[in-house]
């Protein structure tokens, strides 16, 4: 199970310091005064991430353009951040959380099932940070394919 309850909007965000891909550590507090999008996903290079990533990659300047900042944490290390984002040319932050600390405090770590069998691991989600630190939107369980596309229209920037 995971640390906490689920995070909904109006709670604080907790707030984190994580290493990204290049080793820097970035916490959640850099980002004061800025909406932030942050995403949980199991596994870099793995189909379901990969897309995932490239959808808001592909994305990054119309968010940024709305004033949203995106950053990608899952539990894998730097050096396999690196090696994703290189080969996928990721240019937002990917941040890496091997012992899950971050994963269970925002509660997207915990039991799910997979191929019919329940397993312990990262619960696909986002959420909206507002300028205030506060969680603005709280999504668990996200398919990953077409989740981009729904965000952008759940918080309101025009296509």
């Amino acid at each position: 199970m995971s640390d906490g309850q689920q995070l909904s909007p109006g709670d604080v965000a907790p707030d984190f310091s994580l290493l990204d891909s290049t080793r820097n550590k970035v916490a959640l507090s850099d980002f004061r005064g800025q909406h932030v999008i942050i995403y949980f996903y199991p596994a870099a290079g793995t189909p379901g991430c990969t897309t995932q990533a490239c959808d808001f990659r592909d994305k990054l300047n119309e968010l940024n353009l709305a004033g949203y900042q995106v950053l990608g944490i899952s539990p894998d290390t730097p050096e396999r951040l690196a090696v994703f984002a290189e080969q996928k040319e990721v240019t937002f932050p990917l941040l890496a959380d091997p012992e899950k600390t971050v994963l269970m405090a925002w509660a997207a770590f915990g039991e799910r099932t997979v191929y019919g069998r329940v397993v312990q691991s990262v619960i696909r989600s986002t959420f909206v940070v507002d300028p205030e630190g506060t969680i603005a939107l709280a999504k668990y369980k996200v398919r990953a394919t077409g989740h981009v596309a729904r965000l952008i229209k759940e918080i309101g920037i025009a296509a």
